[in-house]
């Protein structure tokens, strides 16, 4: 059976747990599987890069962003991430104005060091949360590259419900292998084709 939308995904999960009874609950699986998703897997597929403009202390993060990668000015200039405590000594030892060269994440937002004292376009990369399956968004990425983890995710998430003590180890093997898969087909994507390493003389 092919598992490419949000329809077939929740016909499969029936089927596999033998219920024809759980139309208004497999959403849910559903659901717990996409976040426990977000949270284990790191891939590139899951990645975005956006670019704005800094004219504020602090900007406003995506609303699917979870974790940045790389935070950097127009030229390539990385803004580093610091601690709570190094953004409260810096703000102390240098310009409140200028530049930013350091950011800090609070309450769900960025806090920029020093000031931006001009418009500074920038680049954001970050991992993203899995965009959520629904009628009106019938598939995403890991629907379409990797169905299986959707579906044993939705399985292992169905049996705490279905009190189904039996399964548990099943499915969260299951699940835990489709997991790596997708860690490891990142990694390799990432790292495919021939390494140089260029020595300056």
């Amino acid at each position: 059976m092919s598992i490419s939308t949000y329809t077939e995904l929740k016909s499969a999960i029936a089927d596999w747990l033998l219920r024809d009874d759980l139309a208004a609950v497999i959403p849910t699986f559903i659901s717990l599987a996409e976040a426990d998703i977000s949270r284990k897997v790191k891939h590139w597929l899951n990645e975005k890069r956006v670019s704005t403009s800094l004219n504020e202390q602090y900007e406003i993060l995506p609303d699917d962003w979870l974790e940045t990668i790389r935070f950097e000015h127009e030229d390539g200039t990385e803004i580093r991430l610091v601690s709570t405590v190094d953004m409260a000594r810096l703000q102390t030892i240098r310009p409140s104005a200028g530049k930013p060269t350091s950011y800090l994440i609070t309450a769900g937002q960025i806090k920029l060091h020093p000031t931006p004292s001009d418009e500074f376009p920038v680049f954001l990369t970050y991992s993203a949360r899995i965009p959520a399956l629904s009628d009106a968004a019938p598939t995403n990425w890991i629907l379409t590259n990797h169905p299986d983890a959707m579906l044993y995710g939705a399985l292992f998430h169905s049996a705490p419900y279905l009190k189904d003590d039996e399964r548990t180890g099943v499915w969260s093997a299951l699940y835990s292998a489709a997991i790596s898969d997708m860690n490891a087909q990142s990694d390799r994507a990432k790292h495919s084709g021939p390494l140089v390493m260029r020595i300056n003389k």
